[in-house]
């Protein structure tokens, strides 16, 4: 099953079962893909199979976590229950900063880019900026936010830091060149957890690869419980 297909295999799911709600998370795209016409085809679907609407994009930096993620939130409540009181949460916390999820004692030699894999990032992105676009790394500011966590593509690189706290730059990995001596590090599978909102008690037990992919896919914590508190509003 295609990606582009699997809201369908959803709303397939939910005729049949009929739940009180439905509630979905997804990249605010559909929301403006093809002029809007994507979201009106998801809204029409739910609607057509007995469920009443409510949607709108939230910024996980609002919500306690220093991410800038935006995301479609979807809740459609079943026609039989009046929902007409449901509102989406207000921001409950804008003031987060990356220096609120950093680890709290120097991380691995091994989080920490080889200077020739530096090198590579800072000619890449030269060559896009010559085109004039601005693809490319970013080293983030420890009083700053972080960009979107994603599975994928320059996902860890756009996220980078810089971090002097480790003295010991011996190398643990195989890479080509040394340690870089600037400090610029990625984020740790742990600062990542704590940037979708996980607790520090979330057991992180597989390999940083899987960890990555896994919590780049995942939903932001906060605002997931946010919006269940304001759905539980309207449910009892």
């Amino acid at each position: 099953m295609s990606r582009g297909t699997l809201f369908f295999e959803v709303a397939r799911i939910c005729s049949y079962h009929k739940p009180k709600v439905i509630f979905c998370e997804n990249v605010k795209g559909p929301a403006n893909h093809d002029k809007g016409r994507t979201f009106e085809i998801i809204k029409g679907t739910l609607e057509e199979i007995g469920y009443t609407v409510h949607a709108q994009i939230l910024n996980s930096k609002d919500f306690g976590v220093p991410q800038n993620r935006e995301r479609i939130y979807i809740v459609a409540f079943r026609r039989d229950i009046d929902s007409s009181a449901f509102r989406f949460p207000a921001p409950t916390d804008s003031e987060k900063r990356i220096r609120d999820i950093i680890e709290e004692n120097p991380v691995s030699a091994r989080y920490y880019l080889s200077d020739v894999y530096l090198e590579t990032l800072r000619r890449h992105r030269a060559r896009h900026e010559a085109k004039g676009n601005g693809f490319g790394y970013e080293i983030r500011s420890w009083d700053g936010i972080a960009g979107t966590v994603v599975c994928g593509g320059m996902g860890k690189e756009r996220n980078l830091l810089t971090d002097k706290r480790q003295t010991d730059l011996t190398l643990v990995t195989h890479i080509k060149g040394k340690v870089n001596r600037e400090g610029v590090r990625k984020m740790t599978p742990r600062e990542w957890a704590r940037l979708q909102g996980f607790p520090d008690n979330f057991k992180l037990v597989l390999a940083d690869a899987h960890l990555y992919k896994q919590l780049g896919n995942a939903v932001t914590v906060p605002v997931i419980r946010a919006i269940a508190d304001e759905i539980k509003k309207i449910l009892i």
